[in-house]
Formats: structure tokens, sequence, C-alpha cells
């Protein structure tokens, strides 16, 4: 069974970065596409970013675009996601899922089900 875990989360200014990363123990996610997505309190869970690693295709919420960027690092086996000009409302806490079968061209964030696999999250604050 695929399980993913999270790192990377913390406590950080406004403006400052953060990069999340998530890895599968005991397995290689080179050619699951991977998205994060994230939940704030009090807010539905929303897709952050997705990256087909078999196409190399990416895609990302407007309200990210041009400031976080998702790739893989292969050799240590995880996608991260390089959060830039973190601001208040990026709080949430963040979340890798992997889908269940492999896709062609650009992934979605919809539907959630398509997600077969999530991780425990984990928690990235932005306040000064």
């Amino acid at each position: 069974q695929l399980r993913l875990v999270e790192s990377g989360g913390g406590l950080v200014q406004p403006g400052e970065s953060l990069t999340l990363s998530c890895t599968a123990p005991g397995f290689s996610l080179d050619y699951f596409t991977i998205a994060w997505f994230r939940q704030a309190p009090g807010k539905e869970r929303e897709g952050v970013s997705c990256f087909n690693q078999r196409d190399f295709a990416t895609n990302y919420a407007a309200s990210v675009r041009g400031r976080f960027v998702i790739s893989r690092d292969v050799a240590k086996k995880t996608v991260m996601l390089q959060m830039n000009g973190l601001k208040p409302e990026d709080t949430a806490v963040y979340y890798c899922a992997a889908l269940g079968a492999p896709i062609e061209g650009i992934c979605t964030f919809v539907p959630e089900g398509q997600y077969a696999y999530w991780g425990q999250g984990t928690q990235v604050t932005v306040s000064s």
C-alpha cells in the first residue's frame, strides 16, 4: 500500500519561502501524478499544484501561480513544492496526494476522488 509522507511545514513571515516534500517510503513516485492540496481552517480543501511526472506536465491554482513551483528530486524519490512570496492566506495544512492510475497530459485537482493516496498533512503558517 502506497503511503505518502509530507514534511517541511513550519512558521514563516510574509514574503518568506518554504519547501514542502512528499515521499513514499519503500516506493518510487517517478511515474505517479502527484498533487498538493491545502485546507485552511473553516474552508474546503483546495488543489494547489499537480505534476504529471510521465508527461512532465504541471498545473497550478491561480492563487499560487508564479509563486509556487512543483518539481521532483529523482535521487531522493521526492516531489517538492517550493513556495515563495508566502502570504497569510497561504496558511493551511498542506497534503500531498497521488493519482491511482496514470494519465496523459495536464493533471487536474477535481474530482478529488481520483487521488487514491493521501498523506497526513503538514502545517504551514504565515504570520508576522
